[in-house]
């Protein structure tokens, strides 16, 4: 067969090249059942980044209390010294977690907050307000050290409790989270519900707000199969950071109706057809998905993933 799959229809509407979040390491771990030993997370990060990934989350310093999967970020870090050319960020959840980063030379942190006050209660056991609160001191002492910060906002398209939250509730919250000084903000479907033009919305009105788009990401689930129609949305607004989880790993361990994030593998498959650089090798992250999924003892839920390993086995 000569040729390559699929095939490239590039448009002058889109972004010429899109930077891949990669989350799988921590927010895709974080939901697993059992603990993956720190030696196989660290060659997942190495295998991720020579697939050609330049940014993966690898960690998150919470107390081991809230996340047991990932209590292991002091051990695991020092094993990523050698990877260059893919950036290594963390999430921590208050002041605590960032000295505990520092201390291992961190340069890129992200804090994680909620558009919603229940998902905020439940999650981090805070209001917004006091959540912002908390967050403040942490990303004012990042920045002085000339750490790049991230902002998470969950919940901004629906939430299990509350049902649709209005497009000007989470513009104010994301407002809020970016004048406390983050370079970046993560706009996150936690539960799946998005549609693409709830998509546009919100980032037409973010813009109105004074949010560029250049410092916006988005982060999809695909509960109702919608991750890459609104991944596609995005784009078509200029957003150039999509978050993506390899093999489609992942979900949200305190929102049940949360399932897997959209999967790296089939955004690159869609990204490769609109003739969108990423970097990213299909092939290698492929073959990584697959051997992560035989460390987990199941199959990976990304369609990409099947559809090439059968191909290739």
């Amino acid at each position: 067969m000569t040729g390559r799959l699929p095939m490239e229809f590039p448009s002058q509407d889109l972004p010429p090249r899109v930077r891949i979040h990669e989350v799988g390491p921590r927010d895709g771990l974080q939901n697993e059942k059992t603990v993956v030993p720190t030696e196989i997370k660290a060659e997942f990060i190495h295998r991720l980044a020579d697939a050609g990934l330049t940014t993966v989350e690898a960690t998150s310093f919470v107390h081991p209390d809230w996340v047991p999967q990932l209590a292991d970020a002091e051990q695991l870090f020092p094993l990523l010294g050698d990877i260059r050319g893919t950036d290594l960020p963390v999430l921590v959840p208050n002041a605590r977690g960032l000295d505990r980063a520092m201390a291992l030379g961190a340069r890129r942190i992200a804090v994680f907050g909620s558009a919603t006050e229940t998902f905020a209660k439940r999650n981090l056991n805070r209001t917004i307000d006091e959540s912002l609160a908390m967050f403040e001191p942490v990303v004012a002492k990042a920045r002085a050290d000339k750490i790049h910060v991230r902002g998470y906002l969950s919940m901004c398209f629906g939430d299990p409790w509350e049902g649709p939250v209005p497009v000007h509730q989470v513009v104010q919250v994301a407002k809020r989270l970016m004048d406390l000084g983050c370079d970046e903000l993560s706009l996150g479907d936690t539960i799946g519900v998005a549609t693409p033009g709830h998509v546009q919305s919100l980032l037409a009105e973010l813009n109105e707000e004074g949010v560029p788009t250049s410092a916006i990401g988005v982060h999809f689930h695909d509960t109702y199969g919608q991750a890459l129609s609104n991944t596609f949305a995005a784009l078509q607004h200029g957003v150039t950071t999509v978050d993506a989880s390899a093999g489609g790993l992942g979900g949200c361990p305190y929102a049940k109706s949360a399932t897997g994030n959209l999967a790296t593998e089939d955004l690159v498959w869609m990204l490769n057809g609109l003739g969108i650089e990423t970097g990213v090798d299909l092939g290698r992250l492929t073959a990584t998905s697959v051997w992560l999924a035989g460390q987990l003892g199941r199959p990976s839920p990304s369609r990409t993933v099947r559809a090439l390993s059968h191909k290739e086995s």
